[in-house]
């Protein structure tokens, strides 16, 4: 999973701005680990997604308090089953949290190595890494396989699976408000985490989006988008990459010789601080091994 990029207390003053994205949708794009969402509805808050880090969480917490005037928090849609994204339900408890059956199965192996990974990810960082010391794991109590379609407090909400980033990957789609919550299907200032993915589905999930024509796309990080260009950009990007590693896999060269020759041209594409190079270079590696091998079972059928 993609590291969590380092955070300081100062940066709590960064948080406070909430997006009103309707009369019933909210949205905080301050977060380190994922934007959050919630919909204000006459049965309760109903979230999309959630802070990784306990004071964010805390925080967006009391942001809820404040604009759904103190109603419950009665839901929690997941758009994956990743850490930035997931483990955050804690925080919101006793939320009912909902999700794609794969990410159930996923987060039930959450085990106790995972959660000393996730807080050793902050050991640059030692006031949250001690905050994280009491991880819980709420793995969706609902799950659907395709879609699953809710009426909650007089809003229509449908939870719809797309896969592509991961097995379990969803997006969240308010027809009504024309707004669609798609996770990390679509990344707008940084290289997509592809470790998991499926690229022929990422790019049918890309299709999905925009046959919907949402006016309001929430990505999983940064800000939201108005139109589809977003879209094509992202499109391009794995159509560009699975080019490249068939061109590759044509050409004979293995795994290690198609990252070698990719990589570069792949972090170019994006402005990626020095701190964080190394780490976002084993990131498109990760991504140009999971293409590489998607390709050549492909080809492998064909045969």
């Amino acid at each position: 999973m993609p590291d969590s990029p380092a955070i300081t207390p100062e940066d709590l003053d960064k948080y406070c701005p909430v997006r009103k994205l309707s009369s019933k949708v909210y949205i905080n794009i301050n977060y380190s680990t994922c934007t959050t969402g919630c919909i204000v509805t006459r049965e309760g808050a109903v979230l999309i997604d959630t802070p990784l880090i306990p004071q964010q969480a805390k925080h967006w917490r009391s942001q809820i308090e404040e604009f759904s005037k103190n109603i419950p928090i009665s839901y929690i849609l997941l758009t994956d089953h990743h850490r930035g994204h997931a483990l955050g339900c804690q925080y919101f408890m006793p939320a009912l949290v909902i999700g794609h059956e794969r990410a159930h199965k996923e987060m039930q192996g959450f085990s106790e190595n995972f959660k000393e990974r996730v807080r050793n990810s902050f050991r640059k960082m030692p006031e949250i890494q001690a905050e994280m010391e009491e991880i819980t794991v709420h793995p969706p109590q609902i799950t659907f396989t395709q879609r699953a379609g809710f009426f909650i407090g007089g809003t229509s909400i449908e939870c719809i699976f797309v896969g592509g980033h991961t097995p379990a990957t969803s997006i969240i789609w308010l027809e009504k408000e024309r707004i669609c919550f798609v996770g990390d299907t679509i990344w707008t200032d940084q290289h997509p985490y592809m470790a998991q993915a499926n690229s022929e589905e990422w790019l049918e999930a890309l299709k999905l989006i925009r046959s919907l024509d949402p006016e309001v796309i929430v990505p999983g990080h940064g800000e939201p988008l108005q139109g589809l260009e977003r879209i094509r950009l992202m499109e391009d990007y794995i159509q560009s990459l699975r080019q490249q590693v068939a061109e590759c896999l044509a050409a004979g060269k293995d795994k290690n010789e198609t990252k070698k020759e990719l990589v570069k041209d792949l972090m170019d594409r994006f402005t990626v601080p020095n701190t964080r190079r190394s780490k976002i270079e084993s990131q498109i590696g990760s991504g140009i091994n999971r293409v590489y091998r998607e390709l050549q079972r492909a080809a492998q059928v064909q045969a």
